[in-house]
């Protein structure tokens, strides 16, 4: 039996990395290859299936799939805002109460899958003509008290986009879908 730890951090909790080429291009590869991941996790999954939580306690199929449109949509913000501005403050958000609004239930999962389609491809576009001194360009985060450079916003993105597919893959292999 897996227990909660493997089925809340089925790939580890995020490491900050060290800055490499090499590295910043993984991460990008693996940006670029996130909306193909979701659309293969949610493959034919009914609406049963899609309310299924991914561990007890957690959230449902349907609401990682929005988190990650979410979540990702404040990251290619905060992209954008470290690109065009000095050290500009991000405003956090809460995720699990994001989780919980109407639209969560309300759209189909695939919105947010073709949302990810459009958003990851910008996202990309514009990463992969970063020159090194923009990816040393930070925004502060007022909860951690820091400021990121968005070197690390790819890595954890990365990270995040890995985390929540293997949750839906993981799942989907446990109750034989």
């Amino acid at each position: 039996m897996t227990d909660l730890f493997e089925l809340q951090y089925p790939i580890g909790k995020y490491e900050r990395p060290e800055f490499s080429e090499e590295n910043l291009q993984n991460h990008i590869g693996i940006l670029r290859a996130l909306p193909i991941w979701m659309d293969a996790a949610i493959e034919n999954l009914d609406e049963f299936q899609l309310n299924t939580p991914y561990r007890p306690g957690g959230w449902t199929v349907q609401q990682v799939i929005h988190h990650v449109a979410d979540s990702h949509m404040n990251a290619y913000v905060r992209l954008k805002l470290a690109l065009t501005e000095d050290h500009p403050a991000i405003v956090p958000y809460n995720e699990n109460l994001w989780a919980e609004l109407p639209d969560v239930t309300l759209v189909p999962v695939n919105m947010s899958t073709t949302l990810l389609h459009a958003l990851h491809r910008r996202m990309v576009a514009t990463m992969e003509q970063l020159t090194p001194e923009q990816w040393e360009r930070t925004y502060y985060h007022p909860q951690q008290c820091r400021y990121v450079p968005l070197w690390e916003m790819a890595a954890l993105y990365a990270w995040h986009s890995a985390h929540h597919t293997e949750h839906v893959r993981q799942l989907r292999i446990r109750m034989n879908w």
